[in-house]
């Protein structure tokens, strides 16, 4: 059996985090929603792409015998995006994360 996991997600515990953040949070639980919409908005079209993505990559997986470079890379994006905005809205991190799939 296989113990290694091609997956790996880092987020460093920060030394100093945003006491702003914290209490607009606490006090009214929307400022960071609001601060996330744009992302979210985005995210919502490319997750339906992404779906998409994925059945597209399954059928050629099916047919051709592998998955195309092109469209994991899109589908990993979208995950590694939406990992970091969610990390954002969960206070692991008080860093704004950037409109991009890239690492």
């Amino acid at each position: 059996m296989n113990t290694q996991h091609p997956i790996t997600v880092s987020i460093s515990r920060p030394e100093k985090s945003s006491r702003l953040w914290a209490l607009s949070f606490l006090l009214f639980l929307f400022p960071k929603a609001i601060a996330l919409v744009p992302h979210f908005i985005i995210l919502w079209v490319l997750g339906i792409a992404s779906f998409i993505a994925v059945v597209i990559g399954q059928f050629a997986v099916l047919f051709i015998g592998k998955y195309p470079q092109e469209l994991f890379n899109f589908t990993v994006g979208v995950t590694r995006w939406s990992t970091r905005v969610n990390a954002f809205f969960m206070g692991l991190t008080d860093i704004y994360p950037p409109f991009q799939l890239g690492e």
